[in-house]
Order: C-alpha cells, then structure tokens, then sequence
C-alpha cells in the first residue's frame, strides 16, 4: 500500500473542503447534476471514443498500480545476483538450476534460466529486451489514459461553462434564472479543474515515477543475468550493480561485500 498516494488524496480533500469551502452546510452549493452530467459525463464519453473497451475496463486494475504498487528491492536484487555470481564461480553455472525455481520474479527466473541453459548472451539480451519494451508500452498506454483524462476533464469544465454562460443570457429577462446558469458556468469549471488536478494527473505522475523505477531495476537484472552468463568475477558484478543505484540507494543495500570496489 502507498500511504503517500492516500496521504496526498485526504489532504487535499480536507484542505479544499474543510479548510476552503469551511462551513460543511455550504458543500451542497458545489453539488450540480447538470455540472457533474457535462464534465464528468463529458469526460467518460470522450474516453470510450478515444479508447477500445478493454483498456477502459482495465482502468481499476491501473488505479490499483498506483495505490498498491509492485515495488521490487534494488537492495535483494543486488544480493540475488553476486551470490548467484559466486556460487556459478565456485560450481559452475549449471549449478544455479536447482535454485532458479526460487527466485521470485518472472523477469529474473526467466534470464536465469537462459543463462543456465547456455543460451547466447546476444540472444539473452534480444529476448529481455523484449520482455522490457512490452513493459514499457503497457506501463505507457495506463500513464497516457491518465494524462488524456486530466487534459479532457477541464475541456468539459470549460464546455459546462460555455453552456451556462448561454443559458444565462438566454434568460437576462428573468432574474431567478441568471443565478442557477451562474452555477452551472462556475462549478463545471471547478469539478474539470479539481478532477484533473486532484487525481488524473498526479496518478499520471505516480504511475511515470513507477515506471522509471521498475525499468531501472530490470535493466539492472538483464545486465546481471549478462554478466553471469560471460562468467565474470563476482567483484565485477557487483560493481557493475551498485553502478545502477544512487549513492542513497547504495547506503540501503549495505556496504559492498568487495571493499574494493566501493563506489560513491
């Protein structure tokens, strides 16, 4: 679970309602069925038009990346691949199947396996690489979803504005007329603005970051499962780990097991 994902979402809401609207009574005045039919309403139709039914099914799954994310430890990967360089230094890397069956993630148990069955370090290469660019495009295709409903949330504020603008001056002759049609310009506005803002983009955001993140940890996969496969020395393999991470990232996975090779 992200709590910062929560965090952010309560306070924002209780900053805007209970710090800005203040007195709870007046939340009812930003409550419009007209204002909710045209943003809203508005913004789920322009996705079903941009985007085929399944991706739009798949939303909750997209949402749920972004509360309950799949984070993997840079720290254990890092320990993983040195003891995996160690023991195929030691024994062989044929010994490593035995224990491939244990490792945890598909991308990882998938190059291990590779390597232990002599497949070529370039084809290894070509076969994750894949495996990353498949990643990518999904992990783009949820990311873009968010940032089109950000972008078509205010669109539909400012269509629900326009609409009430007209209304209003369509009825200039009647007074009790102008303040309703008022409604409708001013909260459509503030309904596209808040959904865009307090949600669609920064789950965008979230889901970006996360995407850096996971692409980092897997590339630095690929590159161990590479170099376990060319047999080389475990004080390079390490190396050539820690190489990925920053120097706080670094300080979490504890000192470097060949003190020679310290880095940052």
């Amino acid at each position: 679970m992200d709590f910062a994902t929560i965090g952010g979402i309560v306070a924002g809401l209780f900053l805007i309602i209970r710090l800005g609207i203040g007195d709870p009574a007046k939340i009812a005045m930003f409550i419009d069925a007209r204002a909710v039919a045209i943003t809203i309403g508005g913004m789920i139709s322009a996705m079903f038009i941009a985007y085929p039914l399944s991706t739009l099914l798949s939303v909750f799954s997209i949402v749920k990346n972004a509360f309950i994310p799949t984070r993997i430890d840079p720290a254990k990967v890092v320990t993983d691949i040195v003891g995996f360089s160690e023991r195929s230094r030691r024994e062989g890397i044929l010994s490593l199947e035995t224990n491939i069956h244990e490792v945890e993630d598909r991308f990882l148990r998938k190059g291990l396996q590779l390597a232990v069955d002599g497949t070529d370090g370039t084809l290894i290469r070509e076969i994750l690489s894949i495996d990353l660019e498949n990643m990518e495009v999904r992990h783009k295709h949820g990311i873009q979803f968010f940032d089109d409903a950000g972008t078509l949330a205010p669109a539909f504020g400012m269509v629900g504005t326009l609409v009430g603008l007209v209304m209003m001056l369509g009825n200039m002759s009647d007074p009790s007329a102008i303040g309703p049609a008022m409604a409708v310009a001013l909260i459509t506005t503030f309904y596209g603005a808040f959904i865009a803002n307090m949600f669609c983009i920064p789950i965008a955001v979230k889901l970006k970051n996360l995407h850096v993140e996971e692409h980092m940890v897997r590339t630095m996969m690929l590159e161990g499962v590479l170099s376990l496969q060319n047999g080389e020395n475990p004080r390079l393999v390490e190396s050539k780990m820690l190489s990925f991470l920053s120097p706080d990232a670094r300080l979490k996975v504890g000192p470097p097991k060949y003190k020679e090779n310290r880095i940052g």
